[in-house]
C-alpha cells in the first residue's frame, strides 16, 4: 500500500487528495485559497471530520508546508515518511509531454518551454511542483499533463487549415484538454461494459462549466472539441464555443475594444451566461426555463445542441458508437441536459429510458437493456487518474 497527494495548483490556489493506492481510497481532501492575499482560508476534510484554517499563507511554500504539517497534526498520516508519490495536473504539455512523466529539471524546463500555450495555467503549476520539491525532495513526483491524452489525435484531426509553416513553427494546432478526466471515464466505461477498451468507440462528454466531447477509439482519443485553447468547441458557462474567428476584428471595430478585451468577451463574457443574460450557472438557467424564461430557453438549446452535434460528428468518424459517457459537474448531474443531448439519437441506436435518465451524481446507465448504443453517467475522478499514473511511474 501507498500513499499518494494529487495535486491542482492555480496561481492563488492548491487543491489536494490524499488516496491510498491500489485500493484508491480517499483519505483526505482540501484546498487552500487566496495565497498571497489577506485571510488565506485553509480546509482539510477527513472522514467525518472537517478542519478550516483562516491565516495569512504569502506563498505556494507555505501552503504546501501547512498542508503536510495539517496532514500529520490532523492523524490522517503519523509521518511524512507514509507519503509515497507526489502527483501534480499540468494544463498543457504541447507536443512534447504524450504521457504523464517522472519530474526532473529536465521536465520542468520542458514545461517551462510550452508555459506560452498555457500562459494562466502552467506557471501555477510549475509553482506548486516546485513547492513540494522542496519539501518532499526524496518523494517521487510526476506530471499529469491534460493534454497528453490527446496526443494521440491523428494529423487530420489536430491540424488547422493554416499554412503550414505556422504549425512548424509555433506550434499552431489543436492540443485539447479534460484529457485526464477522457481518460479515467473511457477506462471506466470498459470495466462497466465488461469489454476490451481496445476494441470500444466511445465518445465521452465532460460537460461542466468548462465542457469538451471527446471521440475515443481502441483506448486512444482521435479528437476532441477544445483546439489550440479551451476556448474552441461546444458552448460553455462563460466560453462562447466555436465561432467565425471574423467577428473577433469586427466585433474590435463596432466596439473600440482591443483584441485582448476581445478574448477576455469570449472567454468570460460569453456562452450560456451571454445567451441567458443573467447567469452561467445552469441550474440558474434550468430553474428560469421552467418558469418560461425564453432567453434561459434558448441558452439550453444551444449548449446541448452544440453537444448533440458533436456526438453525431464523432459517430460517423468512428464508423459508429459503442457508448457515449456523461461526466463532470453537468454531465453527472443534470438530467434535463441529457435528455436534450440524447433526443433525436434514436436513428443511431441510443434507445434512453427518461426514468433510468432520472439520476444525479452516481454510476448509472440510462438506456435500456436492449439499447445497440449504450449511455453510461460516470462521475470522473481526476485525482484517482494522477494517483495510478504517480503509482505506475514511480515504480
Amino acid at each position: 500500500m501507498s500513499k499518494i497527494i494529487a495535486i491542482n495548483a492555480g496561481s492563488s490556489s492548491l487543491k489536494f487528495q490524499l488516496i491510498e493506492m491500489p485500493e484508491e481510497t480517499e483519505l483526505a481532501v482540501g484546498l487552500v485559497e487566496r495565497i498571497g492575499i489577506e485571510n488565506s482560508v485553509f480546509k482539510l476534510e477527513y472522514g467525518d471530520q472537517e478542519d478550516k484554517l483562516t491565516t495569512d499563507i504569502p506563498n505556494h511554500e507555505k501552503a504546501v508546508a501547512l498542508l503536510l504539517e495539517q496532514l500529520v497534526a490532523s492523524g490522517v498520516i503519523k509521518s511524512l515518511d507514509e507519503i509515497d508519490g507526489v502527483g501534480h495536473r499540468v494544463v498543457h504539455g504541447g507536443e512534447r509531454f504524450t504521457d504523464s512523466v517522472l519530474v526532473t529539471d529536465e521536465v520542468i524546463a520542458g514545461i517551462e518551454e510550452v508555459s506560452e500555450l498555457a500562459p494562466l495555467h502552467n506557471p501555477a503549476n510549475l509553482t506548486g511542483i516546485k513547492a513540494f520539491k522542496e519539501a518532499l525532495p526524496n518523494v517521487p513526483a510526476v506530471a499529469v499533463f491534460d493534454t497528453a491524452f490527446h496526443q494521440s489525435m491523428p494529423p487530420e484531426s489536430y491540424l488547422y487549415s493554416l499554412p503550414y509553416e505556422y504549425y512548424e513553427d509555433f506550434g499552431i494546432r489543436k492540443y485539447g484538454f479534460h484529457g485526464t478526466s477522457h481518460k479515467y471515464v473511457s477506462e471506466r466505461a470498459a470495466e462497466l461494459l465488461d469489454k476490451p477498451l481496445s476494441n470500444l468507440r466511445l465518445i465521452t462528454c465532460h460537460i461542466g462549466n468548462g465542457a469538451s466531447v471527446a471521440a475515443v477509439k481502441n483506448g486512444e482519443s482521435i479528437d476532441t472539441t477544445m483546439g489550440f485553447t479551451p476556448l474552441e468547441g461546444v458552448t460553455m458557462g462563460t466560453r462562447s464555443g466555436s465561432l467565425d474567428p471574423a467577428l473577433v476584428p469586427y466585433i474590435m471595430d463596432k466596439t473600440g475594444k482591443d483584441v485582448n478585451e476581445v478574448l477576455h468577451v469570449l472567454n468570460k463574457e460569453s456562452g450560456m451566461l451571454a445567451l441567458s443574460g443573467f447567469s452561467s450557472d445552469l441550474r440558474d438557467i434550468e430553474d428560469k426555463a421552467s418558469q418560461g424564461d425564453e432567453r434561459a430557453e434558448l441558452a439550453l438549446k444551444i449548449f446541448a445542441g452544440r453537444i448533440h452535434q458533436y456526438i453525431g460528428s464523432y459517430a460517423c468518424k468512428m464508423h459508429g458508437v459503442d457508448a457515449i459517457i456523461f461526466t463532470a459537474g453537468i454531465g453527472e448531474n443534470s438530467k434535463a441536459v441529457r435528455e436534450r443531448v440524447l433526443e433525436g439519437l434514436e436513428f443511431m441506436g441510443v434507445y434512453w429510458d427518461p426514468a433510468r435518465n432520472d439520476v444525479r451524481g452516481k454510476e448509472a446507465f440510462v438506456t435500456y437493456p436492449h439499447s445497440p448504443v449504450k449511455v453510461i453517467i460516470i462521475p470522473t475522478n481526476e485525482e484517482v487518474m494522477i494517483a495510478r499514473d504517480v503509482a505506475r511511474l514511480a515504480q
